[in-house]
């Protein structure tokens, strides 16, 4: 059976839009609001023949096959690869990578070591380094915000909490652009990610053992809710290395993001520094306008549709979060930044639409 990029090439229903993209071309990447706009003008759906996959833009419908497991599910994978059909180049991941039922179980896992009680007593040491770094970084008098600031904080904070006696920051920062772009398709990007791959991977599995946690962190507290039969030891091993892919990846780009965003708007950051109160719409806001994760696909379990086309069993769907995160129809002036805006509903940050935000 031939694939593309791991899936089975589809043949769009009569009627679908079709346009000659490659949405993990750099440009696109660099700057993708044109993409996302023309996306969102062909329509509810749209055929990518380089990737033979479907592709969804505007925020109604992206938002509905995004979070419809019953018929497009994330088991198969949320990149282009179509787990049914081959080996994945890692173990799939227990939270992005899989459907209800078997989601509840690891979802109550983490929900409950992530409970806003547990997150109280770890608030001292969020501040603590947060305070740590600004004091670096004053001292400096200027930086390269991402690789100072973006990256510095998340590396120092993650360990601590998760509990881990050993740390590399330059691992933590490559292992999640690894997984990340390991979603995307075969080229330059993906690769460049994958050569480090052999060192790194083999680290982070060991960094996050058992016997290489303290007992007093959120490592230890998965663990030991596989001591108590709620999950297996394996999945709290996966449990904890994701942290350190999907957390420690948007982390950096979450940052980076809001400083960039608040660079250019200076009456919105002076806005924030009136009212600090706006704090928590600020970065939903940083969220809704970047969006960290720019695309992640689901698989048609069955035969179902989009809309009012037919979509076969086994087609890749790419949900263009950045695309329905900058639809008019949602938000109006999409394109103007605004720290008061409270973007209730947007696709950035919920990777997980089953319950976990990561």
């Amino acid at each position: 059976m031939k694939l593309i990029e791991g899936h089975r090439p589809i043949i769009p229903a009569e009627g679908i839009p079709v346009w000659d993209v490659d949405p993990y071309d750099e440009t696109i990447l660099r700057n993708p609001y044109d993409y996302y706009a023309h996306l969102r003008e062909l329509g509810d759906v749209v055929y990518i023949p380089r990737y033979s996959v479907l592709a969804v833009g505007r925020y109604a419908t992206t938002h509905k096959v995004f979070s419809d497991h019953e018929h497009f599910v994330s088991s198969r994978g949320v990149g282009l690869n179509d787990f049914a059909l081959g080996k994945p180049w890692r173990q799939p991941s227990i939270i992005l990578e899989v459907d209800p039922p078997e989601h509840t179980r690891t979802r109550k896992v983490m929900a409950r070591v992530l409970s806003p009680k547990i997150m109280k007593t770890l608030s001292n040491l969020f501040l603590d380094i947060a305070e740590q770094v600004v004091d670096d970084i004053i001292s400096k008098g200027s930086i390269e915000v991402v690789s100072e600031l973006a990256e510095v904080y998340p590396t120092s904070v993650f360990p601590k909490a998760v509990g881990m006696k050993d740390v590399n920051a330059r691992y933590l920062v490559d292992y999640g652009a690894m997984v990340f772009n390991g979603t995307g398709p075969d080229n330059e990007i993906r690769r460049h990610s994958m050569a480090e791959a052999g060192q790194i991977v083999p680290w982070i599995t060991s960094a996050c053992a058992r016997e290489r946690l303290t007992g007093d962190g959120l490592g230890a507290m998965i663990y030991e809710a596989a001591d108590n039969g709620d999950i297996t030891h394996d999945e709290a091993a996966m449990l904890v290395r994701s942290f350190l892919s999907a957390g420690v990846d948007t982390t950096v780009t979450g940052i980076g993001s809001a400083l960039w965003c608040l660079s250019q708007n200076p009456q919105e950051w002076e806005k924030l520094k009136a009212d600090p109160g706006l704090c928590r719409p600020a970065f939903e806001e940083v969220l809704r306008y970047t969006s960290p994760v720019h695309t992640f696909c689901r698989t048609a379990g069955c035969d179902t549709q989009i809309g009012e086309f037919p979509v076969a069993e086994g087609s890749k769907v790419l949900c263009v979060l950045g695309a329905a995160n900058m639809d008019p129809e949602k938000w109006g002036d999409p394109e103007n930044f605004r720290i008061d805006r409270r973007p209730v509903g947007h696709v950035a940050s919920n990777v997980d639409t089953h319950g976990i935000v990561v």
